[in-house]
C-alpha cells in the first residue's frame, strides 16, 4: 500500500515546486502568452543539452516540448488568408468534412462558402469560432 505513495511528505513537494517554478517558469499552457514563455524555456534548455539521453536536462526538455506539442495540437496556427481558406485549413487540420458542420450550416452553405460563392455570415462566423475555439474575426 505504501508503495503507491510518493516518497516524502507532500508539503515538501509543494515548497520544492514553488522554488523551482520561481527559477524556471514551467506551468500548464493556458494562453498564447504561456505558450510563448514555454517556447522560450524550451529554446533555453536546448542550448544547454549535451545531446546524450543521460543528460539531466533531457527529461525536463522532453516535458516542456510535450507541453508545447499538446498546445500546438489543440491550437493550430491559422493561415493569414481569406476566411474560406481559414475554414478549409481548419477542416483539414481537424480531419473534418463539410457535413461535420451540419449543426452550424448546411453542407450546401459550407460548400458555397468554400467555393467562394457565398460569404460567411456573422451568425455562422460566431458558430465556427466557437466550434474551433478561435477568434470570430478570422471568419469575417
Amino acid at each position: 500500500m505504501n508503495a503507491d505513495r510518493l516518497p516524502g511528505p507532500v508539503p515538501d513537494y509543494s515548497a520544492t515546486w514553488t522554488t523551482l517554478r520561481g527559477q524556471l517558469p514551467i506551468t500548464p499552457i493556458r494562453t498564447e502568452e504561456d505558450y510563448q514563455q514555454m517556447v522560450r524555456v524550451s529554446n533555453t534548455l536546448s542550448e544547454y543539452l549535451s545531446g546524450g539521453a543521460e543528460d539531466p536536462l533531457a527529461d525536463l526538455h522532453a516535458i516542456v516540448t510535450e507541453l508545447i506539442a499538446h498546445w500546438q495540437a489543440r491550437h493550430p496556427t491559422l493561415p493569414q488568408a481569406e476566411p474560406r481558406e481559414v475554414l478549409r485549413h481548419l477542416l483539414a487540420t481537424h480531419g473534418l468534412k463539410q457535413k461535420d458542420l451540419a449543426g452550424i450550416a448546411s453542407p450546401t452553405v459550407v460548400s458555397d462558402i468554400l467555393a467562394g460563392r457565398r460569404a460567411i455570415s456573422k451568425k455562422v462566423a460566431k458558430a465556427l469560432a466557437a466550434r474551433f475555439q478561435t477568434d470570430v474575426s478570422v471568419f469575417l
